[in-house]
């Protein structure tokens, strides 16, 4: 499933630039249609993650819909049926995110959660490098077109998958959150209201808004000034990231296992993103944008280990955990449609590197609002600060 879920995106770009002949700005529309739907779908996604418990089935079906949708792009790269094609891949993939938080927490507990969420993103990030190098060899041959029949495979494979999966392995009432099994959940209200959340919620969006349109933008400058070695440099810059994200995310696990909190850990991720964007404006070989795209994997794997484990700790025992993740994804999507929109209006004016630097700014604002406005959230930590704030009364 990870290059359904992650791996498309970039590739989009360049094979919409490079093969189709689209405008930035027609391309950041694109991406950002597919961004604002996923961002539509996401609450009621994680709603239903929370309620039903065919989540299986759930995954499978999201899965056959971005991989088959794939298809349709790439028999018909005219806006007038790229864009309804990705609104519908990016509601399918609203599924993918809480689909498997939820099914992950019902099948290890919370206890494991933090672990199997490490292994999760190292497996998924595996995924994504193994894809990218079979990239390079079949567009080698082939050409683009085979990127997106490639997704339709993978969908097929990860949906088989996912029905192995037992069904009586999977305990529903751990996998919304629930203190106990039959116990009322939060109101969505009062799930809104746990301290810290809203300003966590924010500073997801404005990570996107720095973060999303930073490879897809770095593409389309490998198309126009290297033509012919685009595609290999992007999968090269897929594959550097990804092989560092595998070893990212097992590192934050053993991390977060032996002690340390979520917030100084999420803090590197949000660190390393501005310095990303300002030396992507400086930046146009292939050798230096491969390069710079290693700090995306310093910064993607931690996000993908720290966030689901963040929202979860804000709603313990709410019985709202997937609906949350759903929010999680939402702040991603709205925050990914602004940075492909406005970006791509942005570098259309004023530039590339104009571009570039204007979602470094987005990335350093959202380091100063997590610093400031978000707490420690680590079970023990929140537990050893309420201790410690007894005994200093």
């Amino acid at each position: 499933m990870a290059d359904m879920r992650d791996g498309i995106g970039p590739y989009l770009a360049v094979f919409l630039k490079g093969a189709a002949q689209w405008q930035p700005s027609m391309i950041g529309v694109a991406l950002a249609v597919s961004n604002i739907a996923t961002a539509l779908a996401l609450i009621p996604a994680g709603l239903l993650v929370d309620a039903l418990r065919c989540k299986r089935l759930l995954l499978a079906g999201a899965g056959l819909v971005v991989g088959f949708g794939t298809l349709l792009i790439v028999l018909a790269p005219r806006p007038a049926a790229v864009l309804p094609v990705a609104a519908i891949l990016g509601a399918a993939a609203a599924f993918l995110g809480p689909g498997m938080i939820g099914l992950s927490l019902g099948l290890v507990g919370p206890r494991r959660l933090t672990a199997r969420i490490s292994r999760n993103e190292g497996f998924n990030h595996a995924g994504n490098f193994c894809g990218a190098l079979t990239i390079i060899a079949v567009t080698h041959f082939l050409g683009l077109a085979w990127i997106f029949y490639l997704a339709c495979f993978y969908a097929l494979a990860s949906a088989v998958v996912a029905r192995l999966i037992p069904e009586r392995a999977i305990d529903h009432d751990v996998a919304r959150g629930r203190p106990e099994p039959g116990a009322p959940a939060l109101s969505i209200g009062d799930a809104l209201r746990r301290p810290g959340f809203v300003m966590f919620l924010l500073t997801v969006a404005l990570f996107h808004l720095g973060n999303a349109a930073m490879l897809p933008l770095a593409g389309q400058v490998l198309a126009i000034t290297h033509p012919g070695s685009d595609a290999a440099a992007m999968s090269a810059c897929i594959i550097v990231a990804q092989a560092v994200m595998v070893g990212v995310a097992l590192i934050v696990g053993r991390a977060s296992a032996v002690g340390y909190g979520r917030k100084p850990i999420f803090l590197v991720a949000l660190a390393v993103l501005p310095l990303r964007g300002i030396l992507f404006a400086h930046v146009t070989s292939p050798l230096g944008i491969v390069l710079v795209q290693t700090l995306d994997g310093i910064g993607a794997g931690v996000f993908g280990v720290i966030a689901p484990l963040i929202a979860a700790d804000l709603m313990r025992g709410s019985g709202r955990i997937n609906f949350a993740q759903g929010l999680v994804a939402l702040a991603t999507g709205a925050g990914g449609a602004a940075s492909n929109l406005g970006a791509g209006v942005i570098v259309q004016i004023f530039g590339y590197p104009a571009g570039f630097l204007a979602l470094a700014a987005a990335a350093l604002a959202a380091l100063a609002l997590f610093s400031q406005a978000v707490p420690e959230t680590r079970p023990e930590r929140v537990a050893r600060y309420a201790e410690m704030g007894r005994e200093l009364g």
